[in-house]
């Protein structure tokens, strides 16, 4: 076998193998102690960004050719927030514009780099960011911070010295105030929850997990969560106090996205691609053929999803039955992010250096949203 590494959207990185028996075809599975070692070593800054040395020679508005995204989100009204490695960046007009809006010099977060990044459904005003360091001697404090007003401004919620090293962040499901947090050291005892936007955190149940990957929370759905992992996935209908494991899950889950209230749940894993009709409470494996490190439903049409491999990303209109691939574009591809209101609009970022594209399916092409010095 052939081992491999990508990048997730949180900033972590994640080794992975490709089989000599289905090209094309990838089991991923987490190297026990990776995240603090590639966290360190991600974190070693260097000069290349907004946050960085004055003397680092800019390639475009984002910074230096050694700047890298680790998420972007996209929301109505032409809405565009982007967190990467020196600065974090939002745009109010579809890319066209782009302002450093935390992690900048004397800014919120001054010299971190800006990691998981997530927002509420109950309340898309409300986003939460993870930091790490991006530059030597960063001012800012590590944690997570939270925006009350889709990105304009930060506040520091919980210091990382307060709880532990935070793996990733994910917005709750029954007030708009509600978020879950992960800690790796505390194994199966590590997802914690916050009723105050992150500011105090409270333990849940017992994982029937030694480690997880990432949580969603049902939307619509308050209380009903779905944990997965390199183990498969498990289900909690009591906000976490309790899971169940969900049955049929072949190998390890590194995804799981869904489009919005009573739709379908897509999750992405060694076997392929699942789908779930009943709420998360069974899965069907819907297509074997490949799977995706990265996986997004679109939030205008349910059985839209995207995907995306080390060299190519790929679309499916009927649920992930069947894939096309979508027109390459020239790059490392780092964070996909759904247009909230059509389901013919994909944004994508690159990295080395950072970049950011709109691709239309209705023309079939990658329009360029990067600044320019």
């Amino acid at each position: 076998m052939k081992r491999y590494h990508i990048t997730w959207s949180r900033g972590t990185t994640t080794a992975y193998t490709q089989s000599r028996r289905a090209p094309g075809r990838f089991s991923l599975f987490i190297v026990p102690g990776l995240l603090a070692l590639l966290l360190a070593a991600c974190s070693t800054g260097g000069s290349g960004g907004a946050a960085a040395t004055p003397t680092v020679t800019r390639v475009n508005g984002f910074g230096g050719a050694n700047n890298h995204g680790h998420s972007l989100l996209a929301f109505p009204d032409n809405v565009l927030v982007l967190a990467t490695h020196y600065g974090l960046f939002r745009s109010g007009d579809n890319g066209s514009t782009w302002n450093l809006v935390a992690a900048g010099p004397n800014q919120s977060m001054a010299g971190l780099m800006t990691t998981s990044l997530v927002s509420s459904r109950l309340n898309p005003q409300r986003l939460y960011v993870l930091t790490q360091p991006a530059v030597p001697n960063a001012k800012g404090t590590l944690g997570l911070y939270t925006s009350p007003d889709q990105g304009h401004t930060w506040q520091l919620a919980t210091a990382t010295k307060t709880v532990g090293n935070i793996y990733f962040v994910a917005a709750g499901n029954d007030t708009a105030e509600e978020a879950y947090i992960y800690l790796p050291a505390l194994g199966p005892l590590g997802l914690k929850v916050s009723l105050d936007a992150g500011q105090h955190f409270s333990s849940t149940g017992t994982l029937p997990f030694g480690s997880i990957l990432g949580l969603l929370a049902l939307p619509g759905a308050p209380g009903q969560l779905i944990a997965y992992g390199n183990n498969g996935m498990a289900r909690s209908s009591d906000g976490g106090a309790h899971w169940q494991t969900i049955a049929g899950i072949s190998g390890g889950v590194f995804g799981a996205t869904t489009s919005g209230p009573h739709s379908p749940i897509y999750a992405s894993g060694d076997a392929g691609i699942y789908a779930s009709n009943d709420a998360g409470k069974t899965f069907t494996l819907v297509y074997t053929q490949s799977s995706f490190g990265s996986l997004i439903a679109s939030p205008a049409q349910p059985r839209v999803l995207y995907g995306k491999t080390g060299q190519a990303i790929y679309r499916s209109t009927d649920g992930g039955h069947s894939w096309n691939k979508l027109p390459p574009i020239k790059g490392n591809l780092q964070d996909l992010a759904a247009d909230p209101t059509s389901p013919t609009v994909l944004y994508l970022s690159l990295s080395y250096p950072m970049e950011v594209y709109r691709f239309s399916q209705n023309n079939g092409t990658w329009s360029s949203l990067t600044p320019k010095v």
